[in-house]
C-alpha cells in the first residue's frame, strides 16, 4: 500500500461527525446548546429581554418606515403581525446559519478531543437558535392575540413549517461550518448572501404586491420565502395567498422542497467528509 493510500485510510478511521454512541451524541448536543443559552445571559440584569429587544427594535423601525414614509404595508391586512412574525423567523434563520459558520473553529478545544463527535457543534447552535425562537414566539403570540388574530386549526401547520425552516437552516449550517475551516471567505460571503435572502423573501412586503408573475414565482422558489408565506396564510391571514397559490400551483412547491432536501444532503455529506480532517485544518 502506498503512503498516500495509507494516509487516506487513517483519515477515514479518524474522528467522525456522529460518533459511535447516539445517546451520547444527543446528550452532548443538548448540553452544549443549553449551556450556551445560559451563558449568553449570564451576569445580565435584563437577561432574555436583550434577546427579545433586537427583533422588536428592528420591527419598530421597519414598521414606522414602511407604513409612514414608504407606505409599503398599508394595503396588507394585519401588516404589523406579518412583519413581526417574519422578522422573528428570519432572525432564527440568521442565528442558526450565521452562528454556525465559525462554530467549529470557536470550539477548537472540543474538536481536538478524539472521541468528540464533530456534528454536535453546529447542531447545538441550531438547537440554541430554536430555544431563542420559542421564547420570541411567546411575544409574537401575545401580539397576535392583542391584534385580534383568531386562533384556527391551521395554526397546527406552524410546528411543521418551523421544522422545515430548521431543516433548511441545518443543511446550510453544516455546509458553512465545514467549509469555513478551510476557507475563511465563507463568513463575509454568507453575510452578504443572508442580506440578499432578506430582501428576496416576503419579509418587508407582501408577495402579491410583486407585479411580475414570473418574478413572484422565482421568489417563491426560495424555501425561506415559501415558508414565510405559508406561515402568513396559515397563522395570520387565511385570505392571503398560500405558498402554493403564490408559486403558481401546488406541484411547483416541489422546487423549494427539493432545494431543502438537496441542501441538507449536501451539508451532511460535506460535513461528514471533512469531519476526520477538521482538527488538522484548524
Amino acid at each position: 500500500m502506498s503512503a498516500h493510500a495509507a494516509a487516506r485510510g487513517r483519515q477515514v478511521r479518524g474522528p467522525t461527525a456522529l460518533g459511535s454512541d447516539p445517546r451520547r451524541f444527543l446528550h452532548l448536543t443538548a448540553t452544549l446548546a443549553v449551556t450556551d443559552f445560559k451563558l449568553r445571559f449570564f451576569g445580565s440584569v435584563l437577561g432574555y429581554l436583550w434577546q427579545l429587544m433586537r427583533p422588536l427594535m428592528l420591527f419598530g423601525v421597519l414598521y414606522v418606515v414602511f407604513t409612514q414614509f414608504v407606505r409599503l404595508g398599508t394595503d396588507v391586512k394585519d401588516y404589523p403581525v406579518v412583519l413581526l412574525t417574519s422578522i422573528v423567523l428570519f432572525t432564527f434563520f440568521v442565528e442558526a446559519t450565521g452562528g454556525s459558520v465559525t462554530s467549529v473553529l470557536d470550539r477548537e478545544n472540543l474538536v481536538r478531543k478524539i472521541e468528540f463527535p464533530r456534528l454536535v457543534i453546529p447542531l447545538s447552535v441550531i438547537l440554541n437558535a430554536y430555544l431563542n425562537l420559542v421564547l420570541n414566539f411567546l411575544a409574537v403570540f401575545i401580539f397576535m392575540l392583542i391584534s385580534g388574530i383568531d386562533v384556527r386549526w391551521s395554526w397546527l401547520e406552524l410546528p411543521l413549517l418551523i421544522g422545515a425552516l430548521g431543516v433548511f437552516a441545518t443543511g446550510i449550517a453544516l455546509l458553512l461550518s465545514a467549509l469555513y475551516v478551510r476557507f475563511r471567505d465563507v463568513k463575509p460571503i454568507w453575510e452578504v448572501a443572508s442580506q440578499i435572502m432578506f430582501y428576496a423573501s416576503p419579509v418587508l412586503y407582501a408577495i402579491e404586491s410583486v407585479p411580475e408573475e414570473t418574478l413572484r414565482h422565482a421568489i417563491m422558489a426560495n424555501p425561506l420565502a415559501a415558508i414565510l408565506q405559508q406561515v402568513r396564510h396559515a397563522v395570520i391571514d387565511p385570505g392571503a395567498p398560500s405558498a402554493a397559490e403564490a408559486i403558481g400551483g401546488a406541484e411547483r412547491l416541489l422546487i423549494p422542497t427539493a432545494l431543502v432536501v438537496t441542501v441538507l444532503a449536501l451539508g451532511l455529506w460535506v460535513f461528514k467528509r471533512e469531519a476526520p480532517r477538521i482538527a488538522e485544518e484548524l
